[in-house]
C-alpha cells in the first residue's frame, strides 16, 4: 500500500507537469495573437486586442491543473479516453451550435449584407488569434475554476461521497452564466433562444469536461467559434463587405 501511495505521488507531478505544457503552449497562442493585433491595428477599427493582464488572469488556472486526478477528472491527454470524445465530437457538437447561430442570427434576423465588420466579428486571420484566446478564457473562468472549486469543496465537507451532487449543482451554474450575462435587451425570441441555446452548450461542455477532460469542453468552444465567429467572419469580409 505504502508503495502504492509513493508511486501515485509521484505520478501526479508528472502528469501535472503534462498539463501545464499544454497549457503554456495555448497561453504562447495568446501572446502571438497580442503582437499580432498591434502590429495591424492601425489597418483596421475596431479591432479587439487583448493586452498581457489578460495572460496574467489565465495563470490564475495553472494549480488546478495539478489537481484533476484528486477530482476524477481526466488529464488532458488521457491515454484511456478515445480522441473522437476528446476532439472530434466536441468540436462537431460546437460546430451545431455555430452553424445554428449563423442560421437565427445572419440569414434569418440579418440577411441583409453589412457595410462593416460587426463587433463579433474580426478580420481573418487575425480572429483566429483573438477567438482562440477568448475560448481559453472563458473555459478556464467558466469551467476549470469554477468546477474544480466546487468539486474541492465536495472534498472538504465529506470526503467524496457527495462529488455527483455538488458537479451537477456546478453544471447549472456555470452553463446558466454566460446566457446571463450575453442575454439580448429585446427581441422575445432572441432572448428564449439565446438562453436555452447557451444553457444547453454550457452545460454540455460541463459534462464534457467532468467525463472526458477540459480539452474536450475547449474544443466544443472552439467549434462554434469556428463557425460563429471565424468562418462567419471570413465570409463578411472577403464578400459580403467588397
Amino acid at each position: 500500500k505504502k508503495l502504492l501511495f509513493m508511486k501515485f505521488n509521484l505520478d501526479l507531478p508528472e502528469k501535472g507537469t503534462k498539463n501545464l505544457f499544454v497549457y503554456l503552449s495555448f497561453l504562447l497562442i495568446a501572446l502571438i495573437g497580442i503582437f499580432y493585433g498591434n502590429s495591424i491595428k492601425t489597418e483596421f477599427e475596431f479591432l479587439r486586442i487583448w493586452d498581457t493582464s489578460n495572460i496574467l488572469l489565465l495563470l490564475l488556472g495553472v494549480p488546478f491543473l495539478f489537481l484533476f486526478e484528486r477530482l476524477h477528472i481526466p488529464n488532458f491527454w488521457e491515454n484511456k479516453i478515445a480522441i473522437k470524445h476528446k476532439l472530434y465530437l466536441p468540436i462537431a457538437i460546437g460546430a451545431i451550435f455555430g452553424l445554428l447561430d449563423i442560421f437565427v442570427i445572419k440569414v434569418l434576423m440579418h440577411p441583409e449584407p453589412y457595410s462593416s465588420l460587426p463587433p463579433y466579428l474580426q478580420p481573418f486571420p487575425y480572429s483566429f488569434f483573438l477567438f482562440f484566446s477568448g475560448a481559453l478564457e472563458i473555459e478556464v473562468f467558466y469551467r476549470l475554476i469554477p468546477i474544480s472549486l466546487i468539486l474541492l469543496l465536495s472534498l472538504v465537507v465529506k470526503k467524496n461521497s457527495y462529488s455527483n451532487y455538488f458537479f451537477w449543482i456546478a453544471a447549472v451554474l456555470t452553463a446558466i452564466r454566460e446566457p446571463l450575462e450575453q442575454l439580448p435587451s429585446e427581441g422575445t425570441f432572441l432572448i428564449i433562444y439565446s438562453l436555452f441555446t447557451g444553457f444547453l452548450m454550457n452545460f454540455l461542455q460541463a459534462i464534457y469536461f467532468k467525463k472526458y477532460g477540459f480539452l474536450s469542453c475547449l474544443f466544443i468552444r472552439l467549434g462554434h467559434y469556428l463557425f460563429w465567429h471565424i468562418l462567419l467572419g471570413v465570409y463578411v469580409e472577403f464578400f459580403e463587405i467588397v
